[in-house]
């Protein structure tokens, strides 16, 4: 196949399309086929669940792309109950709830399914339009929903009415076909390398963790005596290293910011301390950061709230600045004899060993300093302690620079990706 303009185009009075191919009609999903939502059997009773056979799904389940199953399936009795239908392969299904982030997601059906109430389904009609078609150009539309959306909610939702009335391109029959099939041809194509590359990222993610876990608990001299630290999550260490309790070598820092003497807004993110905007950030005015508290160059930020529901984000961040950030993390400031970056790469080992999930048994729902004061801490001298941050310093450096360009490239395929879809739904370029 090769891609060529249309020879003939036409305008609209559509607020996201400007011209579709002359050829092409424009219909509104209530005059193509049906919509249909579902619900939710009442939780936990075992009835409805326990050993289900019938997929339901989800917003979560949905993953922009082909679905063939879902996280939880319901039995007979709940369809029963609840007037479950089942919805057939080539369905389109669509996420209606759960503010901007989430409203839009799509699958297109392998299997026939149930669904709740926050996910609708567009019925297929093969008379009318390949599913197929459709589906790509509901993932083009995805972005735009925000016009049909509620804004006079936190998080806007769309509903059944809302994708009734959403206008969509239509070619001929035949050529939805052949869009299908080359969409198809070229976005696995696209997906595979984004796989390949999102794998190799991961692998070198896995490094990092591996090299700091390795470097900060073993050091670096491989010849030198070792002993059982005592520390489950730990094992062995250096001989001549020590091991004390995180109170004997750090204090809670908690400076409120009085006055907003300090407009330096942080925030801590997948492990990341970054600046934020205090004039914009949450919609906040500026009074609302007196509650804040201080954080100084050198101070570990520990986010440990919500912990029986978050195992993965990364839960621990190192302040290269002074600024403030909320007062719902831990603030510790660590001896001078105590390298903070050092500190930092131990509690990392922790974070990502899910010492803090689990150190409560899993039902802790959140932790203060009297919880982490007895962490046990292994030390080595100061002057090693440089060697090995210098040491993971450099190393994570440049991995994280490896993983840096795998991601833009990442980024790049999937705007490549959004843009052929937008380019051919549309009628920009011709498919042959």
């Amino acid at each position: 196949m090769k891609i060529e303009r249309h020879k003939a185009y036409k305008t609209t009075e559509i607020e996201w399309l400007n011209e579709v191919p002359e050829h092409w009609s424009l219909f509104r999903i209530k005059n193509l086929t049906k919509t249909k939502s579902g619900t939710t059997p009442q939780s936990g009773l075992s009835q409805y669940y326990d050993n289900g056979t019938h997929f339901w799904v989800r917003t979560t389940d949905l993953n922009n792309n082909k679905l063939y199953s879902s996280e939880f399936k319901v039995t007979y009795l709940a369809r029963e109950h609840y007037n479950l239908i089942s919805i057939p392969i080539r369905s389109i299904l669509l996420a209606m709830y759960g503010g901007m982030g989430t409203i839009g997601k799509n699958a297109i059906l392998q299997e026939e399914v149930t669904i709740n109430q926050s996910v609708c389904a567009i019925f297929p009609n093969d008379k009318r339009f390949v599913s197929e078609y459709l589906w790509y150009y509901i993932q083009y539309f995805r972005p735009h929903w925000e016009i049909f959306a509620d804004s006079a909610r936190k998080d806007p939702n769309i509903n059944q009415e809302a994708i009734k009335r959403l206008w969509v391109t239509l070619p001929p029959i035949l050529e939805q076909e052949s869009i299908a099939h080359y969409l198809d041809t070229k976005t696995t194509q696209i997906d595979r390398k984004i796989d390949l590359l999102t794998q190799k990222a991961t692998l070198y993610s896995n490094l990092k963790q591996s090299l700091i876990n390795e470097t900060v608990t073993r050091g670096l001299d491989k010849s030198v005596p070792m002993k059982d630290s005592g520390i489950e999550w730990i094992g062995e260490i250096p001989e001549h290293w020590q091991t004390r309790r995180i109170n004997s070598i750090a204090v809670q820092s908690k400076r409120k910011n009085t006055g907003l003497v300090e407009k330096n807004l942080l925030s801590l993110s997948y492990g990341k301390i970054k600046r934020r905007d205090i004039d914009t950030s949450f919609g906040l005015l500026p009074e609302s950061f007196e509650t804040y508290q201080i954080v100084e160059a050198g101070n570990i930020i520990l986010r440990l709230t919500d912990l029986q529901n978050d195992q993965r984000s990364l839960r621990v961040g190192l302040a290269k600045e002074r600024g403030i950030i909320t007062s719902a993390y831990l603030c510790l400031e660590f001896l001078r004899n105590i390298h903070p970056n050092f500190a930092y790469y131990l509690l990392f080992v922790y974070d990502i060993s899910k010492v803090f999930y689990w150190f409560g048994g899993g039902l802790r729902q959140s932790m203060k300093f009297d919880d982490v004061k007895i962490f046990p801490f292994i030390l080595p001298l100061p002057s090693e302690q440089k060697v090995i941050v210098d040491y993971l310093d450099t190393k994570t450096a440049h991995i994280d620079r490896i993983i840096q360009t795998i991601n833009t490239q990442i980024e790049k395929l999937k705007e490549l990706r959004k843009t052929l879809i937008n380019d051919v739904v549309t009628g920009k370029i011709k498919v042959v």
